[in-house]
């Protein structure tokens, strides 16, 4: 524990491998699985490996996309403001929520095309940004890596998820 009553947590992983997925919903079902078998699954960890960050573009961003992005952002920030101020006020709340609504309309439609034009053409698309891992491995610690990977053995003869297998060097026999 430190000292605001948190758990610290390693950022090293420890521990055997004792399946690697292709996805991590995958890994995360291997480490439901152990849980559904009573199995201590705080002795487990799951890894994600190769991390990339990975941009997928999903339109030309233009005037037009920009002052609406930010006329909406701002008139939903103006909505909760209103509401907000409409909780203390003792008369006509939905005038508050009203004038919330369009001066963060206002002022989100203003900041929009303000950071439109800064950005001078060097960015005209939108995208969405994620870190993916190209495969994950559940590390178990070494007391407990055996018990699990009979486990998790159980689980890929069910046939839900797919464990990869580890690379095995083939030995040619001595003539």
């Amino acid at each position: 524990m430190t000292a605001q009553g948190m758990p610290s947590m390693d950022p090293r992983p420890t521990g055997l491998t004792i399946g690697t997925y292709d996805t991590y919903r995958e890994a995360q079902r291997a480490v439901d699985y152990l849980s559904d078998e009573k199995f201590p699954v705080e002795h487990t960890t799951i890894v994600g490996n190769n991390l990339r960050q990975v941009e997928k573009i999903t339109g030309r961003l233009t005037w037009g996309r920009a002052l609406t992005a930010g006329l909406a952002s701002g008139a939903w920030f103006g909505l909760f403001v209103g509401l907000l101020l409409g909780l203390f006020t003792t008369n006509n709340w939905i005038a508050a929520v009203l004038t919330g609504v369009v001066l963060g309309a206002f002022f989100g439609l203003v900041f929009g095309g303000l950071s439109y034009a800064q950005s001078a053409g060097r960015r005209d698309f939108t995208s969405r940004t994620a870190v993916v891992a190209t495969t994950y491995d559940v590390l178990c610690d070494f007391k407990f890596a055996e018990e699990a990977r009979n486990h998790l053995a159980k689980l890929a003869l069910k046939g839900e998820v797919h464990p990869l297998l580890p690379n095995q060097t083939l030995q040619q026999p001595n003539d």
